[in-house]
């Protein structure tokens, strides 16, 4: 193969941005999620191979597709026992390499179908969880391995056998409807928020933020707010990562490195995503449970996030409103991440000596132990509180724990800056 470093840098962005939807779409024609995954990466790997000399076809997505489908049927007419598969697959191939952009948008996709089977209920919530992580968002499995706190081997291992439940329970590649949509809704829900969150702050690799990602979460959650306009947190999680996203030009410095949302500059913010987002959360609210006048847990952060959106600059925030709207995620979720967050949000309101104390109780929570941004969030604590030695080593700390390179750079800045300049 011809050697062509920014070819091949274009085919890892291609695959990053097509694999999903490849795989879903081959899912959907093979009934084989296994066999599916396959068959893309063969096709990534042919286009590895002829790329870098005929160069990057006008559509590489509508060409890797057709690649894979040709495949799939030679090995359909090799086997000579898929009469009826291979008439399937005739029939649903393309007949051009042309792609229509429009079509990745109406209700029932193939990465929304991909996403509804790797959340099927046969599956535990880790095994969802994780497969939807490899599949849709991309990421590696040493990157899922880490943030599970387990082995790469382990981890592939859970992936195997999440497949194969898959396949032996014979789940459908298709979008559920009526109740059976209603019921499923909960995990979709959870994981595109953590494909979103994967795009927004990046777990590991040499990237702080995936775009990609977060723009591919809002599109899920704008098509399942079509496909359940009446439930309340659909347009809570839809209302929550349009303002978040509409940070994301703000969240890095011209040198790359990552910005604090207190420091950011307001006027990059994009205006058009925070009036998106603020609809969304007015419509939620609007749907809310009596019981839940505040809404549900989305729709409880997309009213912290337009706190944030609605003040012009940090000082304007209104850190009272959003400690009260922590303490009701707090008391819906008992999350031990929402405890740390609320805690911050005391240290503006109230003043960090109250903050660091409740930052204290949650050192021995067994889900923070590796938790990075709970020493970072001591350490900036005991700096307002004029403790910089002790400051210092919590910054080390969270530096440690840090998965992604850009986060540990800025907490060993932070920690540089606050070390003791003697005895």
């Amino acid at each position: 193969m011809a050697s062509n470093a920014p070819t091949r840098e274009a085919i890892e962005a291609v695959w990053r941005i097509e694999a999903a939807r490849l795989i879903g779409g081959l899912a959907r024609l093979t009934g084989d999620l296994a066999r599916a995954e396959d068959l893309a990466h063969e096709a990534i790997l042919t286009a590895l191979e002829r790329w870098p000399e005929t160069g990057l076809p006008d559509n590489p997505g509508a060409w890797l597709m057709t690649t894979a489908k040709h495949r799939a049927l030679d090995e359909a007419r090799r086997r000579q026992m898929m009469a009826r598969k291979h008439a399937d697959l005739e029939r649903d191939a393309p007949t051009s390499t042309t792609f229509d952009p429009e079509a990745i948008g109406q209700p029932g996709d193939d990465v929304l179908r991909l996403v509804f089977a790797a959340c099927h209920p046969v599956l535990s919530r880790e095994a969802r969880v994780a497969l939807t992580l490899r599949l849709v968002a991309g990421l590696t499995t040493a990157e899922i391995a880490r943030a599970f706190l387990t082995t790469e081997p382990t981890l592939a291992q859970r992936l195997v056998r999440a497949k194969r439940t898959l396949a032996e329970a014979r789940v459908p590649f298709e979008v559920p409807t009526g109740q059976a949509l209603r019921d499923r809704l909960p995990p979709v829900l959870e994981v595109v928020y953590l494909i979103f969150n994967e795009g927004y702050s990046a777990t590991a690799g040499d990237d702080y933020l995936r775009p990609e990602l977060c723009h591919e979460a809002m599109r899920l959650a704008r098509i399942l707010a079509a496909l359940v306009p009446d439930e309340a947190e659909v347009h809570g999680l839809l209302a929550l990562l349009e303002l978040q996203a509409s940070r994301l030009r703000a969240r890095l410095s011209p040198t790359g490195a990552p910005v604090l949302l207190l420091d950011q500059d307001r006027a990059r913010w994009d205006r058009l995503l925070i009036t998106r987002g603020l609809t969304s959360l007015a419509r939620a609210q609007s749907l809310a449970q009596p019981d839940r006048t505040e809404g549900g847990p989305y729709t409880l952060q997309a009213a912290i996030a337009a706190c944030h959106a609605r003040a012009p600059k940090p000082d304007a925030t209104d850190w009272p409103r959003i400690v009260a709207l922590y303490d009701a995620l707090a008391a819906l979720t008992g999350s031990p991440v929402v405890e740390l967050n609320r805690a911050v949000a005391i240290s503006r309101a109230y003043g960090p000596a109250e903050a660091l104390a409740l930052v204290d109780d949650l050192a021995d929570d067994p889900a923070l132990k590796r938790y990075h941004l709970l020493p970072a969030v001591r350490a900036d604590l005991l700096l307002k509180l004029n403790r910089p030695r002790e400051a210092n080593a919590a910054f080390l700390a969270a530096a440690d724990l840090a998965t992604n390179p850009h986060d540990r750079a800025l907490l060993f800045a932070r920690a540089a800056s606050c070390r003791p300049t003697s005895d």
